[in-house]
């Protein structure tokens, strides 16, 4: 009996390992991307990244780079508006296939996707009313203030990351221009967020010309963020290569007025 036992789980062992060897190997993710005919791009409203022109049409530094890409591939480009908070979520469920949208490479970033190679300079920076600037000229200054901060960015990273602003209460935002707009309705003190927003969208002959950067709290770099394990963000390396060899990053990076990665 003990014989007859043996020789049946040898064979449901064999027979086990034949059906795995038997199994087709898992498409590529890149793979994946051109056999449905479209790259699903997740971003947010976020001048001079992604951003509407009054066509309608997603425009920017970003959009433009992944539209290059998508060509590249053959495929068509799809941009679709993402809660920042649930990045992983909407790229492990395949609602989209990419987030590029001046993502900053953090740890956390990179251990839960898989990332391009840095293509764009950013910092994290303080914003607040011009008129209290003079006040705030220092970290240290800072402490006591509310601040607004978009949910799971590089900014809220920034606040809980310093001893000074870990200090100070903030109530996280779904996106960076919700931000701006707390401190100009003056229910926040300040915001904590990206740089070439900021640029973009604060100062004199803006919307927000009554708000300041009064500090820059670390400098950081933008990377494309696909599914854990996908083998496009190498495609993205690839594809940034050839965009700078002939100019056309570059050539994009001054029509932002933005610094590429070295």
């Amino acid at each position: 009996m003990k014989k007859m036992t043996a020789l049946l789980l040898a064979v449901l062992m064999v027979l086990s390992m034949a059906a795995c060897a038997s199994k087709p190997a898992e498409e590529s993710d890149l793979a994946y991307i051109q056999d449905k005919g479209t790259l699903v791009v997740g971003i947010t409203d976020f001048a001079p990244m992604d951003y509407q022109n009054e066509s309608g049409e997603w425009v920017g530094f970003d959009a433009d780079l992944a539209k290059a890409f998508a060509d590249s591939l053959g495929v068509k480009v799809e941009f679709v508006e993402i809660v920042w908070d649930n990045k992983v979520l909407e790229l492990d469920s395949k609602t989209i296939d990419c987030v590029w949208n001046g993502m900053t490479l953090t740890s956390e970033v990179t251990s839960a996707m898989a990332c391009s190679n840095a293509y764009c300079n950013n910092a994290q920076v303080v914003v607040v009313k011009a008129d209290v600037a003079d006040q705030y000229q220092t970290v240290e200054s800072l402490s006591d203030l509310a601040f607004a901060v978009e949910a799971g960015s590089a900014g809220e990273a920034a606040i809980e990351g310093d001893e000074n602003l870990a200090q100070a209460d903030y109530v996280s935002k779904s996106v960076q221009t919700d931000c701006l707009m707390e401190v100009a309705a003056g229910t926040a003190d300040a915001a904590v967020l990206d740089l070439t927003l900021a640029n973009a969208m604060i100062g004199e002959g803006t919307d927000y010309a009554d708000l300041k950067i009064v500090d820059e709290l670390n400098a950081e770099e933008y990377g494309v963020a696909f599914r854990k394990g996908s083998d496009a963000a190498a495609a993205v390396d690839e594809a940034f290569d050839a965009l700078k060899a002939d100019g056309t990053m570059q050539a994009l990076a001054d029509q932002y007025d933005l610094a590429l990665a070295d």
